[in-house]
């Protein structure tokens, strides 16, 4: 059996019993005017951290979602779109995309705003989405990609890419670890299928996005997950698992390479009322800009005893320099 099998499996269990601990979120269920999330929807939500971020969804985005678990995301995306398909939701568990439809008839009735065909469920597989291309304005997955390897990883990044509207959004949330993996922990497919095992590091992670033509990249949070250690799992050390949340834009790739926002500011602090190099770039006196990696990177290089350079602290907002 496949890993990928495997997978389907844990997710059709899943969807069955519900698994509170199957994944863990640290962030709050949302809490906006008139929605309210079903219990059953909590208790299926399968994911490590929030792909809904208001920031995006203006103006009635065209939304697809892969791996629906309990329909909990979907609802999220319907309260800002509200329109019938305006949230396409893909999975390719029968059982979890029955699941998902019964917990919107129990939406419907605490939410009188929400109707289920706001929702378009299919089944579909993240390597071969059932979308056309350039129809999506907002795309998410929530603690699905990092179960894939490499070769899957990329087929399943480059079809979001191919489904994006050119300056559409791939927002994601997914495990990932710094540490070494022994191949034991690599090769288990129960483990992956956890969402455990298949994390990478963070520059793999954003390299794989990048490489499929992803321009803009934004690390918008980075919080702790997991701990593998060796009373319970195969690995002679302590491996640390966080979660991220990413946001990769299908903007035109630079042609001196991607702009990363890992959450770096520089801060001007000259004689002058402003500092500009001349290439986009405006520091105000004393006012932080947050900047990508790659102009933190040329701005360094001018040696300047008068701007301040913060660490990353992988967290990004918006307002950056390019």
């Amino acid at each position: 059996m496949s890993y990928l099998d495997t997978t389907y499996d844990v997710y059709k269990e899943a969807a069955l019993t519900p698994d509170v601990g199957l994944c863990c979120t640290t962030n709050p269920i949302w809490e906006l005017p008139g929605l309210k999330i079903p219990k059953i929807m909590q208790e299926m939500n399968y994911g490590c951290g929030s792909t809904v971020h208001a920031r995006d969804l203006s103006n009635n985005p065209k939304m697809l979602y892969v791996g629906v678990g309990g329909g909990m995301e979907l609802l999220q995306f319907a309260y800002f779109n509200r329109q019938k398909g305006g949230v396409i939701g893909i999975d390719m568990v029968d059982e979890m995309l029955e699941a998902s439809r019964k917990n919107f008839v129990e939406a419907e009735a605490v939410n009188p705003w929400f109707k289920s065909d706001f929702v378009s469920l299919k089944k579909g597989d993240a390597l071969n989405l059932p979308v056309e291309d350039n129809t999506v304005d907002v795309a998410a997955q929530n603690c699905l990609f990092n179960i894939f390897k490499a070769e899957d990883l990329k087929k399943a990044i480059e079809e979001m890419y191919r489904v994006l509207k050119p300056h559409g959004k791939l927002v994601m949330s997914d495990p990932t670890c710094e540490q070494p993996m022994n191949e034991e922990l690599r090769n288990d497919s129960r483990l992956r299928a956890l969402c455990l095992s298949g994390s990478l590091p963070i520059a793999e992670y954003v390299k794989a996005l990048t490489d499929a033509g992803f321009g803009t990249i934004e690390i918008r949070a980075r919080k702790p997950y997991r701990i593998l250690d060796p009373k319970n799992y195969p690995t002679e050390e302590l491996i640390y698992i966080e979660s991220i949340e990413v946001a990769a834009i299908k903007d035109p790739m630079p042609e001196d390479g991607p702009c990363i926002f890992t959450g770096k500011a520089a801060i001007y602090y000259g004689d002058e009322a402003f500092f500009d190099d001349k290439l986009g770039h405006i520091l105000l006196k004393n006012q932080p800009l947050a900047i990508c990696d790659k102009t933190a990177a040329a701005l360094q290089s001018l040696g300047r005893d008068d701007i301040y350079f913060s660490e990353s602290t992988f967290h990004y907002d918006g307002g950056g320099c390019c």
